[in-house]
């Protein structure tokens, strides 16, 4: 099938490669329609994607190494036909060093936010949260605009997972404020979803997130904190870059050091 019959149909699937573990589940990858990129509005994205219900966490760990993330058993991973700018980062725990705005958020949440980490679960006030999150980032960062995600579809992307998942959730005097989940793999912590109240912007809870992350994964002695992808011209995903030292994935399929293009060497 050419790239241009390929276009025509809204995915195309494969079978996944034979040797390709699935337990007693049949995987499919796809490619989905080239459409305008939701990162940045002058460019065209596609994606692709494996539905995996039987993946290991070793394996999606291999997985997460090569640029692919997940929802729940869906994998996916940019296919853009003109574009790299999605490029996979992940933060060098041990050389970590906060920066004076960092560190000011620490001081500020230290003793104040309250931790929680579980199993996933579904309840309305995390369905209320997410909600409210989203509302608030169509108009101060001009997300854009979606039908309020029903129970199950929440469930299928947090909840329903191949393997143990994490749950963080965040509280200020009893109430709930952040909500966080996280893969903990042989690799480092991987960030799949963070939100959070938009009434608690002062206390910087995606910050406080990813500190949090980074310094449990210092205890466990976790080389990375997997941030899924950076995208420098995207307001919304080039704060992770702040996270420094770190490493992105380059379209050559390599580790480097992001501040100077060098290759990781660990």
């Amino acid at each position: 099938m050419d790239e241009r019959s390929h276009d025509q149909d809204l995915t195309t699937w494969y079978d996944a490669p034979e040797n390709t573990p699935i337990d007693s589940d049949r995987r499919r990858r796809y490619m989905s329609m080239r459409e305008s990129c939701g990162y940045l509005s002058w460019q065209t994205s596609r994606m692709e994607y494996e539905f995996a219900p039987g993946i290991t966490a070793d394996e999606y760990a291999d997985r997460l190494r090569q640029g692919w993330r997940r929802f729940g058993t869906s994998l996916f991973r940019p296919r853009c036909p003109s574009c790299a700018a999605c490029q996979s980062l992940r933060v060098d725990v041990a050389r970590f060093r906060p920066d004076r705005s960092q560190r000011r958020v620490r001081h500020a949440n230290e003793g104040v936010v309250e931790t929680r980490v579980g199993q996933p679960g579904l309840s309305r006030e995390k369905l209320l949260l997410y909600h409210r999150y989203h509302a608030h980032q169509c108009v101060a960062k001009g997300w854009p605009s979606h039908d309020d995600v029903d129970p199950a579809s929440y469930f299928g992307s947090f909840v329903l997972n191949p393997f143990p998942t994490e749950e963080w959730c965040y509280f200020i005097e009893g109430k709930m404020v952040g909500v966080g989940y996280v893969d903990a793999l042989s690799v480092g912590l991987s960030a799949i979803y963070f939100f959070h109240d938009p009434d608690h912007r002062e206390h910087s809870l995606g910050t406080w997130n990813v500190l949090c992350l980074i310094e449990t994964c210092r205890k466990l002695g976790l080389p990375h904190l997997y941030l899924g992808y950076y995208v420098k011209e995207c307001g919304s995903l080039a704060y992770k870059a702040r996270f420094a030292p770190n490493q992105v994935l380059s379209a050559q399929g390599r580790w480097v050091e992001h501040d100077t293009g060098r290759p990781f060497k660990a």
